[in-house]
């Protein structure tokens, strides 16, 4: 039966209206709103620390059906702001669920909304970009229309926005966990061959699982650290995580870390998302805002140096201008979408990084030699020291 009076409105900036059914917790958030086409992993969507001052609409209706458990979280809690679904969240039928959606959101203070028309909404935000929006759950169904509207419009947009400061570690700490396998579940890497120091703009963890998984011991810092800091460990590689918001907000501090670290060392350096847009901003290259994003686990990418193409896993609402890169970078990476930039590498030193999430979580596992080929960077610098 459907409700007689919507409990959830998403109100956009510009005035639409989207009424539903809320879920989770209860209030209001305002946020950007983007949407993502992965067909499974809102568990990992929702607490990808990327995700920071974003509510998402998913665009894969059946969300909820394999419940949430302990394992899947990327980082301790919910980072993405709300979430927006086409049908109710369902009861969940997966061996692996330990608890439903509904009560998971609800305890860690995030909101959603169903019963919406997510492929209108997905339209409008291909066509207009990325919104600035309200979310609002009131189980009573009472919502100020215009109060919400003009906190849609009062958001103040991810542009000049530093939020890796928000989501990264308060202190630095040590990563042995290796990648998920059955039937073991997960692992310790107890034999390590490399020194990794990762700088955390909002870590997932399966990228620290991943670099565990190829050899390596891994310290991760805070995104504020400086390059006396990062070298302090006598790393054999660093590591440049992923993370929200605008990268040139970040890269005030960030990018003389690693102009640093590049001019005093020839350490393998490797980067994903953020770290890729920081990478490009110390090497001389420009980011900018894209109109809607990347954010799914379905886009092809071309190797430009091999031909060949991956299915890889996105999330960024920013990308490296292509246009921009200063000569000794190289790139590597673009996405078959919309020619887009998503990889570099310096033409005479392993230093490299990419736009997409080889890590996956949710999504292909195409592009997991990417860490290998880091560990490799390392193993070849190790061999000749």
């Amino acid at each position: 039966m459907p409700l007689s009076k919507p409990t959830a409105c998403l109100a956009l900036a510009d005035g639409t209206l989207f009424y539903g059914h809320g879920f989770g917790a209860e209030g209001q958030t305002e946020a950007e709103l983007c949407f993502n086409t992965a067909m499974t992993g809102y568990q990992e969507i929702m607490t990808d620390p990327s995700y920071a001052g974003q509510i998402v609409t998913f665009t894969f209706p059946h969300v909820g059906n394999v419940g949430v458990n302990a394992d899947d979280d990327e980082t301790a809690d919910p980072v993405a702001a709300g979430m927006v679904v086409k049908w109710d969240p369902t009861e969940p039928s997966n061996w692996r669920a330990a608890e439903n959606l509904k009560p998971w959101l609800a305890r860690r203070g995030r909101i959603g909304i169903g019963g919406i028309d997510t492929r209108r909404l997905t339209r409008a935000i291909r066509q207009q970009g990325a919104p600035h929006v309200a979310l609002a759950h009131d189980p009573e169904g009472n919502f100020d229309i215009e109060a919400l509207v003009e906190a849609a419009r009062g958001f103040p947009g991810l542009v000049g926005l530093d939020l890796a400061k928000d989501v990264t570690c308060a202190q630095s700490y040590r990563w042995d966990e290796k990648r998920w396998a059955w039937p073991e579940g997960y692992t310790r890497q107890e034999n390590p061959r490399f020194k990794v120091v990762a700088l955390d703009f909002g870590a997932k963890r399966n990228i620290l699982r991943c670099l565990a998984s190829v050899g390596c011991d891994v310290t991760v810092l805070p995104a504020t650290a400086t390059a006396e800091e990062v070298l302090a460990h006598s790393p054999d590689g660093v590591f440049l995580s992923n993370g929200p918001g605008d990268p040139a907000a970040t890269g005030s501090y960030a990018v003389p870390m690693i102009k640093e670290v590049l001019a005093t060392t020839e350490l393998p350096v490797f980067g994903i998302c953020l770290g890729h847009q920081m990478l490009a901003l110390a090497l001389g290259a420009n980011t900018i805002k894209m109109n809607h994003g990347h954010h799914g686990a379905n886009h092809p990418v071309k190797d430009l140096e091999t031909g060949k193409v991956e299915i890889t896993s996105m999330n960024h609402g920013f990308t490296v201008d292509g246009q921009t890169l200063p000569e000794g970078v190289l790139e590597t990476h673009v996405s078959l979408f919309d020619g887009s930039n998503c990889g570099i590498r310096m033409a005479d030193r392993p230093v490299f990084s990419v736009q997409y999430h080889p890590e996956a979580s949710p999504g292909p596992q195409d592009s997991f030699y990417l860490f290998e080929r880091f560990a490799a960077a390392m193993q070849a610098r190790t061999a000749t020291a």
